[in-house]
C-alpha cells in the first residue's frame, strides 16, 4: 500500500507541476472531469489515495500529519459524487476567470502537498 501512496502522491505533484508552468494545461486537463463520470473517477482517486495515506501512515515519516491528510482526502473522496456536475462547471468558470497566478498558486500547493507526502510515504 506504501507503493499506492507514493505513486498517487506523485501523480499530484506532477499535476500540481503541470499548473505551475502552465494554468491553461491543467484547466483543460481538469474540464474533462466534467461529466458524471469524471467526478466518479475524482471520487475514486481520492478515496484511493486517502486510504492509501491512512494505512501507510504508522510505517510513514510523519504518521500523525499523514494520517490526517488520507483521512481528509479519504472524505473528500466520498463526498466529491454528491457535489454535483453543475457546481464543478461553476467552480471551474470561477477559476477560469481568476489571474493565473491564482491557479498557480493553487498549483504550487497541489505540488506541495504532493512532494510532501512521497517523502513521508517513500520506504
Amino acid at each position: 500500500m506504501a507503493l499506492v501512496a507514493l505513486v498517487l502522491s506523485l501523480l499530484v505533484a506532477t499535476v500540481g507541476a503541470l499548473g505551475v508552468v502552465s494554468p491553461t494545461k491543467l484547466l483543460g486537463l481538469v474540464r474533462r472531469f466534467q461529466s458524471p463520470a469524471g467526478l466518479y473517477g475524482a471520487a475514486v482517486f481520492r478515496v484511493l489515495l486517502g486510504t492509501a495515506l491512512f494505512v501507510t501512515a504508522p510505517a510513514s515519516r510523519a504518521p500523525g500529519a499523514v494520517r490526517v491528510a488520507g483521512a481528509i482526502i479519504l472524505v473528500s473522496g466520498l463526498v466529491t459524487p454528491f457535489f454535483g456536475v453543475e457546481r464543478f462547471t461553476k467552480i471551474l468558470d470561477w477559476w477560469s476567470a481568476r489571474d493565473p497566478v491564482f491557479l498557480r498558486m493553487w498549483a504550487g500547493f497541489a505540488l506541495t502537498l504532493g512532494l510532501l507526502l512521497s517523502f513521508a510515504v517513500a520506504p
